[in-house]
């Protein structure tokens, strides 16, 4: 796993080249911001360790599986006293329950044993995050907002392998993450808002965070706009 020290506050966990996850630093320790794949719970709490404090939050942006599935091995390790946070519609699709009509894109836990300690609506405060809807890539999908510096937490509303990107088309550098989008047309609805917030640096869920992101941010909506 390798760790990218974006600001002061924040730190990039590249997991396989492929998806990152993210410790905000915080007084009493971190939050972590996605979890990867399953299978990497214990790099990502000793990470936190070295980075010199402990996990005590998980903020999911999506519920899919490159980004939850290692879930319940950290609540299993970590405890009842680390809190979780998903968005509300992602929540109930982990639950089962039917939140769309027509078959649900992207790769999806099967079962996830843990349930969220609190379901996001958009305005929460998680820490020093607040807390941005942003549906489109799922149903429930969150982004999350540094109020310190206003570095901003994209999920996958943006990729940014080779250039940036809303993905909601197949035709781009870094298809995957359009190939799991649930719904092409919110997703830039989603990006504009994410846009309007003017963030100085967008770190992402796939590819490297990006610094004065604007003109990155405004040809990805372009792009994704015509599809």
């Amino acid at each position: 796993m390798k760790t990218v020290h974006v600001t002061p506050n924040l730190i990039q966990l590249d997991r396989l080249r492929f998806v990152n996850a993210y410790l905000v630093r915080e007084p009493d320790g971190f939050t972590l911001v996605d979890t990867t794949l399953g299978g990497a719970a214990d790099e990502l709490i000793a990470a936190a360790s070295a980075a010199g404090g402990p996990i005590r939050r998980i903020a999911l942006t999506h519920g899919h599986s490159d980004h939850a599935g290692s879930l319940d091995a950290l609540r299993a390790t970590l405890g009842d006293g680390v809190e979780i946070y998903l968005g509300e519609l992602d929540a109930r699709i982990h639950a089962g329950e039917p939140v769309v009509a027509g078959k649900l894109r992207g790769s999806w836990p099967k079962k996830v044993q843990t349930t969220p300690d609190v379901r996001l609506t958009g305005g929460e405060r998680i820490g020093s995050l607040e807390v941005i809807p942003s549906p489109g890539h799922t149903p429930g999908h969150m982004a999350f907002l540094d109020t310190r510096d206003r570095t901003l937490i994209a999920g996958d509303t943006f990729t940014s392998y080779v250039r940036v990107e809303v993905p909601n088309h197949l035709l781009q550098p870094f298809p995957l993450a359009a190939m799991g989008t649930q719904d092409a047309e919110r997703i830039v609805e989603s990006a504009r808002a994410l846009r309007a917030l003017d963030p100085p640096i967008l770190a992402i869920g796939h590819g490297p965070a990006v610094r004065a992101p604007a003109a990155a941010m405004d040809a990805a909506i372009k792009r994704a706009s015509r599809r």
